[in-house]
């Protein structure tokens, strides 16, 4: 099995909240990031995907077919946005980087298979000491 790793990066805004909640609830929850008047990250996102190389072309898959649908499925919606009120895949959900990992593998999973890859990790780096990693279910 060969991985591969595109890595990416986009800047966005949001605040963690929960409308049913007090502005004090939500401090206690999420601190700071629930500032009513958001914050952003520069966040470093990595796409793994596995598979056996081509045995002619000597590729797991085209990386220029993983950059495209990156840039078509993600970047294009999220880059200098605002998660919680731009990003459709985001809708109605609290944007941790949780959830935005998520997302952005429900966003790529379908696509990237059909290219001959089979998509295994979604890294989301939110600052150099908060990394997440989705594998899928």
């Amino acid at each position: 099995m060969t991985f591969i790793i595109r890595r990416e990066h986009f800047s966005a805004a949001h605040r963690l909240f929960i409308p049913e909640f007090s502005d004090e609830e939500n401090f206690e929850v999420f601190g700071k990031c629930s500032n009513p008047n958001w914050h952003g990250h520069n966040y470093i996102l990595f796409i793994t995907i596995k598979g056996e190389p081509d045995p002619k072309t000597g590729l797991v898959i085209h990386l220029r077919h993983v950059s495209k649908l990156i840039d078509e499925k993600i970047l294009k919606k999220i880059d200098h946005k605002n998660l919680n009120l731009e990003v459709d895949f985001l809708q109605g959900k609290v944007p941790t980087s949780e959830n935005v990992a998520i997302g952005i593998w429900n966003e790529l999973a379908g696509d990237i298979s059909r290219f001959g890859g089979t998509l295994h990790c979604v890294r989301l780096e939110q600052s150099e000491n908060n990394i997440i990693e989705y594998y899928g279910e």
